[in-house]
């Protein structure tokens, strides 16, 4: 069975879900980060997406809350993973020291992906992991606002040279939509990426996860579909 990741996505100081990465449309599900964090693990989440939207836009972040959810699921054994705004090895270390298990790295991998390289090399790959964003096949960056000019097989090809292990791949166009899953995008990204392949953008039920499991994708992260029920959570056994 694939994994379902919960997302926590935090925007000025709130749990929030963007429609189509939008920061202007957002609809705010817990006005406490720390409090969506626990309600997930409550419901038995082993992992635990986080989102710095203030980060990843450059309009501020997020890092005192985000510090706060990591040694409170810290006490409760669950780790955390966090993207939004890790361009440097000084905020990769810094998250990491705060008691982050994962980084996630999205826009530098495809700005600056000797950076990528870098960071495997000191944290190892069980300690970092790279998100791509894309509209169809073209790599979104900066908060999903810009296009990168770069192809999404570009990409992986690098990454998969560089040692990494485990890809958050995001149909942003999808995103927050509850659209489902895209079969074709899906494939062609299974077929591109063999390593630990994590997805998103646009699940909204059981059979998007029928789906992962039909394509040996091995988990997603998923936010509106379990905030608002459409797909159950825990899975049903």
């Amino acid at each position: 069975m694939p994994l379902v990741i919960p997302c926590v996505d935090i925007q000025t100081g709130r749990a929030v879900r963007l429609f189509e990465g939008d920061p202007q449309r957002e609809t705010v599900y817990f006005d406490s980060p720390l409090e969506a964090a626990l309600h997930w693990t409550g419901l038995g989440a082993s992992l635990l997406h986080l989102v710095d939207l203030d980060a990843a836009t450059g309009r501020g972040e997020n890092r005192a809350i985000i510090y706060e959810i990591a040694r409170a699921l810290g006490d409760l054994s669950v780790p955390v993973e966090v993207g939004g705004g890790v361009r440097s090895t000084e905020s990769a270390r810094e998250l990491l020291e705060g008691g982050v298990r994962r980084v996630v790295v999205g826009t530098a991998a495809v700005r600056s992906p000797e950076l990528v390289g870098e960071l495997l090399s000191r944290y190892g790959p069980e300690r970092i992991v790279v998100s791509v964003d894309a509209r169809g096949m073209d790599v979104a960056v900066h908060g999903w606002a810009e296009g990168s000019g770069v192809r999404v097989e570009e990409v992986l090809s690098r990454l998969a040279q560089s040692g990494l292990e485990t890809l958050i791949f995001t149909d942003v166009s999808r995103d927050g939509t509850l659209r489902g899953l895209d079969r074709e995008l899906m494939g062609q990204v299974r077929a591109l990426w063999t390593n630990t392949l994590i997805v998103g953008g646009g699940v909204a039920n059981s059979d998007d996860i029928a789906l992962l499991d039909e394509l040996n994708i091995e988990g997603a992260i998923v936010g509106r579909a379990i905030y608002e029920g459409t797909l159950p959570y825990p899975l049903p056994s």
